[in-house]
């Protein structure tokens, strides 16, 4: 992953910004608003940007006007002004790099986003994690200064230990909004996260949310989850499920199936350009779906262990599997068996046990985990009999290959 600062403009100023690029070409952009008073630096949302580069797709996450590193003030904000910067967003993706297809909101910010999105014309899917069906949810912070706003305009609050100035404008602009008929009108897949211990915003509203709007909408509970998502896993989690939940209406995320006259059957191995990388490999063996691909380091999509990868991952398990047969038959207290296995080509001289005299040779190291009540001799036999697996010996053997053009 590489992540980039940017600037662009939006409702007062410039807007402070960062991008988070997967190595390679990007499947698709996403773009990413935080929760109240946060910035885009806040776990949630680095966390899920940095998990979704995994997947290839690149998210933009911004500090709205006030906030963090942006221009502007933040008492002279509203909700509507976010819903600017939102849209000013999605116009600089769209004009410096591609229109975002995937759009998420964190806690106030999904509600941003749910406003925003009809008018996003490039969203395919849309995403909130623990945001409040209301806008006007975030009055609780409030609530002791009501009466000063009230009387005053303005007053002085602390929200996450942070002080701010808030203006009686941005608590009516919190109430004007008309958030169901956005939600009946939305027309893009919706996905809803959410906590039901979230102690923040309450679990009903994503019951409100997901009641509100129309098909097609999914719900998956964040359970053991907090609403700033501070566990890493949690917010892993919520990426993957999103990068697999878009490629179900996101067509550069769907995975392209190969195109082949040739069909596996119980004993053969078909491999087949699959795309939309330079070297992706669909791999269909004895019913088995893999995928096979390069690294990025040498143009590749990174989608799946390269060829000697599962070449040495055959070895490795083949050796496993024959520990743990001999282990059975011998009734050996054998817990459990690791490999560790590593390819490299390296010079012949530097190989004392080899024929090969000169140039290059392949060279897999292997190691071996025995786990158990093992004696020192039995630990010595199972290290031979990993030698006497049948991809060992194969490995070890002259092949012939025989290749036929249909």
């Amino acid at each position: 992953m590489r992540s980039e600062k940017i600037t662009f403009q939006g409702s007062d100023g410039m807007l402070a910004a960062r991008l988070d690029l997967p190595i390679g070409t990007p499947k698709t952009f996403a773009l990413f608003a935080h929760c109240f008073t946060c910035s885009k630096d806040i776990f949630a949302a680095s966390r899920v940007a940095a998990a979704l580069t995994d997947r290839g797709v690149a998210t933009l996450r911004f500090d709205f006007t006030g906030l963090g590193q942006s221009d502007g003030e933040f008492e002279n904000t509203n909700f509507s002004s976010n819903i600017t910067d939102l849209l000013k967003a999605a116009e600089f993706l769209d004009r410096e790099y591609q229109a975002p297809s995937i759009l998420i909101g964190h806690s106030l910010g999904g509600a941003a986003i749910l406003a925003a999105a009809a008018q996003v014309k490039s969203a395919e899917a849309v995403v909130t994690i623990g945001a409040p069906f209301d806008p006007a949810h975030v009055g609780h912070h409030f609530l002791d200064s009501q009466a000063e706003i009230e009387q005053k305009g303005e007053a002085a609050v602390t929200i996450g230990g942070r002080p701010f100035k808030v203006k009686k404008q941005f608590i009516e602009d919190l109430h004007g909004q008309e958030q169901v008929e956005r939600l009946k009108s939305l027309h893009k897949p919706l996905l809803i996260f959410h906590a039901p211990l979230d102690q923040t915003v309450g679990i009903n509203n994503a019951g409100n949310i997901f009641t509100s709007a129309k098909h097609p909408k999914s719900f998956i509970s964040l359970d053991g989850a907090d609403h700033l998502l501070s566990k890493r896993s949690d917010a892993i989690y919520v990426a993957d499920v999103i990068g697999s939940w878009a490629e179900r209406y996101i067509d550069a995320l769907k995975p392209v199936k190969a195109t082949t006259k040739l069909k596996s059957d119980e004993i053969s191995t078909v491999v087949a350009e699959a795309g939309p990388g330079k070297f992706v490999q669909h791999i269909d063996s004895s019913g088995h779906q893999l995928v096979a691909d390069e690294p990025f380091s040498v143009g590749g999509s990174n989608t799946g262990p390269t060829p000697y990868d599962l070449l040495v991952s055959g070895l490795g398990a083949c050796t496993s599997m024959t520990i743990r047969m001999y282990a059975n038959r011998k009734k050996w207290p054998l817990e459990n068996v690791a490999v560790k296995l590593r390819h490299n080509k390296i010079h012949a001289e530097d190989c004392a046990q080899c024929e090969t005299s000169s140039g290059k040779i392949d060279a897999i190291e292997r190691e071996i985990e025995l786990k158990g009540e093992l004696s020192d001799e039995q630990r010595a036999r199972l290290l031979e009999i990993a030698d006497l697996c049948p991809v060992h010996k194969t490995l070890h053997s002259e092949v012939v290959i025989k290749s036929i053009l249909i």
